[in-house]
């Protein structure tokens, strides 16, 4: 029986059927839930000014913000789940798979592929890593 359970979301179609999943399980095992915003700052070109560089991380935060308040309107409907929000900054996947660490994590639920990258054939490569890296079960929801 599942009793944490880590929710990373990028407020992609695929991270909002992932969420609706995770709810799911947590209402059926009564778990928790850690809902996880990854900002990939690493990803902005090196030569940008310092200014534009500060606008462009807000703008990921906000959207991250924007993430997890949708999914906070998924969980206002099963108000007996204890959840918690995260917002790290870093790769996604190392971020994912050390908050499972951190926090004992036994079910990751996320979706097959992000907002920001290329659809691969059979799964994202956050996905591939976090599934082949993680020390619990993960569930790919597509």
């Amino acid at each position: 029986m599942y009793k944490k359970i880590l929710l990373p979301t990028d407020g992609s179609e695929y991270a909002h059927k992932a969420a609706k999943h995770a709810i799911w399980a947590a209402n059926l095992c009564n778990a928790d839930i850690f809902v996880l915003n990854v900002v990939e700052s690493s990803k902005l070109p090196e030569i940008i000014a310092v200014d534009v560089e500060h606008k462009l991380i807000n703008m990921l935060i906000e959207e991250g913000n924007t993430a997890l308040d949708n999914i906070s309107r998924l969980l206002e409907k099963s108000p007996e789940i204890n959840v918690s929000f995260i917002i790290k900054e870093g790769s996604p996947a190392n971020v994912i798979l050390q908050t499972v660490e951190d926090n004992d994590i036994d079910l990751v639920v996320m979706g097959n592929s992000g907002k920001h990258g290329f659809n691969r054939l059979l799964m994202g490569s956050v996905a591939e890593k976090v599934v082949q890296n993680a020390k619990c079960a993960v569930t790919i929801i597509s």
